[in-house]
């Protein structure tokens, strides 16, 4: 197959989701699925002193029911942002992939890196591109994070179903357990977080989240399973490995046993 030519008035330009529909490749099937979908829950996101933190649990349910325990969330847009998913999984994976096709497909037709704020932009189009499928129950809601080289500051960027997306100060939360873990941040959060404070703030809004919410997952001790926590800073998306993940819900989870006196104390 043969790259599509355009004139003049059809070029779609340095825009990958753009050309999708000049090409006629950009339809996804609708149809009455909503309810046995699997949907991905509770993403969280908080500024601090050199960044961003963004984290999101593992689980996807479909109904009442477990669809996947090991679903990744997260995920890094390009060197300097981070993407988090919230809805129907299948294709809020599929916007994050194009999301990333776009910025490297941007950068290579114009030869610069798209601004944090073009950025959002762009996803905020391909959210807007989904409400005919939004509107038959496939929902999705991402949330958007970088680190602003110009700025030399962290920013997130949280939106809803229209494709409307809004800045946030300080932290943002999405999915089912989402309320749950903002109340979490909103008594926790302060100004100039230590990367320390920010990665507990998060794994203590997830575990919160994941207490009062049957569609987010908590850590999973037995199978070995946590949630994916990442930083974003000027030296760019790192995802913490799984043993300091481990390591900080465990703190957590000892706090918690001394505060309640739970033998037991875990989430599974």
């Amino acid at each position: 197959m043969g790259l599509p030519m355009f004139d003049a008035a059809s070029d779609p330009g340095p825009s990958f989701t753009s050309l999708l529909q000049a090409s006629g490749l950009d339809a996804l099937p609708g149809g009455d699925l909503a309810g046995t979908v699997p949907h991905a829950t509770t993403v969280v996101a908080l500024r601090y002193a050199d960044g961003v933190v963004m984290a999101g649990d593992r689980r996807a349910t479909a109904g009442h029911t477990i669809a996947h325990r090991s679903m990744e969330k997260v995920f890094p847009a390009d060197r300097f942002s981070a993407v988090a998913i919230a809805g129907s999984a299948g294709m809020a994976m599929e916007m994050v992939r194009l999301f990333q096709v776009q910025l490297e497909h941007y950068e290579k037709v114009e030869g610069v890196t798209l601004s944090l704020e073009g950025k959002a932009n762009q996803l905020a189009q391909m959210v807007r591109s989904h409400l005919p499928l939004a509107m038959q129950g496939f929902v999705v809601i991402p949330l958007f994070c970088g680190y602003d080289l110009t700025r030399k500051t962290g920013r997130i960027f949280g939106y809803d179903a229209t494709g409307g997306h809004y800045e946030e100060s300080d932290f943002q939360t999405n999915g089912s357990g989402g309320p749950d873990a903002r109340t979490t941040i909103k008594l926790g959060y302060r100004d100039g977080l230590s990367r320390d404070d920010a990665l507990e703030l998060a794994v203590l809004a997830l575990y919160e989240a994941a207490d009062a919410d049957s569609g987010t997952g908590g850590p999973d001790i037995i199978r070995g399973i946590y949630p994916i926590v990442s930083t974003v800073t000027a030296e760019g998306y790192v995802q913490l490995e799984s043993n300091e993940v481990a390591d900080r819900f465990s703190a957590v989870i000892e706090r918690r046993r001394e505060l309640t006196g739970d033998a037991g104390g875990s989430l599974r």
